[in-house]
């Protein structure tokens, strides 16, 4: 290795089989941009500088990465890798290696990245090579009689016989920087694409007496690229395999691997099951002994140790505590935080609200902005009134509380430690401790009141 690292990120391309408005590289996989997945491989090897090339979709591609670590380099016409890469030369520093990638091939790995820049072995060039069954469209590895690379040539400028190797270029390759600026500066266009080509420094090093030393990744999938929404597709499940493979590893057990979806960062502890179907973003933690059933979806969550997520529960942003129940049907939103065995249950919304322990709502209720105390009984179907159509307002529910079923509670008002709220009752009030509150008129039977009839037409 050269004694500084220049990483140069190649993300200018249109996509058009895409057939999307946003630029390629922006379309998420596992819930992150592809670019995303590159720039965070890029920054693990810690490069002294960190470029990207960017083109098609305009100013959208640097705004969605408010990074201040990263240069970014507009090519403003796309005239092939070479020329993309003549764009960020000046930028570079002349006394280190290049290593460059690619924006819409996000499953490369930095271990493979590091056997690449090992591969240099001083003032070489390494270069990332790859065997395929079927090596339709891609450039063609051309070896001496000693097997030494020798030059890449491109699938249309290629004969019969070099159309007949297997070994192709993934593109990625590390590079001593003052040379490759050489050999940049010397690219022609005279090819059947009229572009300049990168691949063509690889002849220009040989020429010169650079030896090309080639590698080949840990696995064929870190190097495929994504031109369509069918092969986006094909590496997302790719990825969520490795995920799912990553998580038995570790104890995890999955109901199914081939049905899960990590789209962030999933952290377990021990003797945790996840069924079928399940989808978890952004930072979700699941404490020993968590159960997670069917089709939930979690969202920047933490769940305590013992807790169980019954089926088809959507929490987001949200904190649960030890030996929780939640669902099913349960939607838990951001801002609330559920002590320890707490009970949530079916058709169950909560927003912005702490419960403390021992509580329970477990049935078609919607508490807003609420703080509740420990062992407090919320009865089916209460509402708390947390909106005026202006403001929000805040309820609070103290301790040992028991609230009837049917309940309308006005924000903002206060229930005491140890009330009863009678059923269908609607509190505009604070309602004392130790009392039972009620809000009912007096029943009433009319004789004269008759059921309507449908009428006849």
């Amino acid at each position: 290795m050269l004694s500084k690292l220049n990483i140069v990120i190649l993300a200018a391309g249109k996509g058009s089989r895409m057939h999307s408005a946003r630029p390629k590289v922006l379309h998420p996989l596992a819930g992150r941009p592809l670019l995303g997945h590159v720039i965070n491989a890029a920054r693990e090897l810690g490069p002294a500088k960190l470029l990207v090339v960017y083109g098609h979709g305009g100013e959208a591609v640097p705004q969605a990465f408010a990074d201040s670590d990263i240069t970014w380099v507009n090519q403003v016409q796309q005239l092939g890798t070479g020329h993309a890469l003549q764009q960020a030369a000046a930028e570079l520093d002349d006394d280190g290696a290049t290593l460059i990638l690619y924006g819409d091939v996000p499953l490369i790995s930095v271990g493979t990245l590091r056997i690449l820049l090992e591969a240099m072995n001083g003032d070489s060039v390494g270069l990332l090579t790859v065997s395929l069954p079927n090596p339709e469209g891609y450039g063609r590895i051309v070896r001496d009689a000693e097997g030494q690379v020798k030059f890449i040539v491109e699938h249309k400028d290629a004969s019969e016989a070099e159309r007949a190797i297997r070994e192709v270029n993934t593109g990625i390759m590390a590079l001593p920087t003052a040379q490759m600026k050489k050999w940049l500066s010397a690219l022609r266009n005279d090819n059947a694409q009229g572009e300049y080509y990168l691949t063509d420094v690889i002849a220009m090093a040989v020429a010169d007496g650079v030896r090309v030393n080639a590698c080949h990744p840990g696995h064929h999938w870190e190097v495929m690229g994504v031109n369509s929404a069918a092969q986006l597709a094909h590496l997302e499940r790719l990825h969520q395999h490795e995920v799912a493979a990553r998580l038995m590893e570790r104890g995890v057990r999955l109901m199914d691997p081939k049905r899960i979806d990590v789209r962030g960062e999933l952290v377990c502890g021990r003797d945790v099951s996840i069924d079928v179907n399940c989808v978890f973003e952004g930072r979700v933690v699941l404490g020993d002994n968590v159960a997670v059933a069917a089709h939930c979806v979690l969202r920047d969550v933490s769940v305590g140790e013992g807790a169980r997520i019954a089926p088809f529960s959507l929490i987001e942003e949200a904190q649960i505590g030890d030996n929780g129940r939640i669902g099913p049907f349960a939607r838990i939103r951001p801002g609330t935080v559920l002590a320890e065995a707490v009970h949530i249950g079916n058709f169950v919304e909560l927003k912005n609200s702490q419960v403390d322990r021992g509580s329970k709502i477990n049935h078609l209720s919607y508490i807003g902005d609420t703080t509740v105390g420990k062992n407090v009984n919320i009865g089916a179907g209460t509402i708390t009134c947390n909106y005026d159509g202006a403001n929000k307002h805040r309820t609070v529910i103290e301790d040992d509380a028991f609230i009837g079923s049917d309940t309308q509670l006005i924000a903002p008002v206060t229930v005491g430690k140890g009330a009863t709220i009678g059923a269908g009752a609607t509190i505009t009030r604070d309602a004392p401790a130790e009392q039972l509150t009620l809000s009912r008129a007096k029943q009433v039977t009319i004789p004269s009141w008759k059921r309507p009839v449908k009428q006849v037409k």
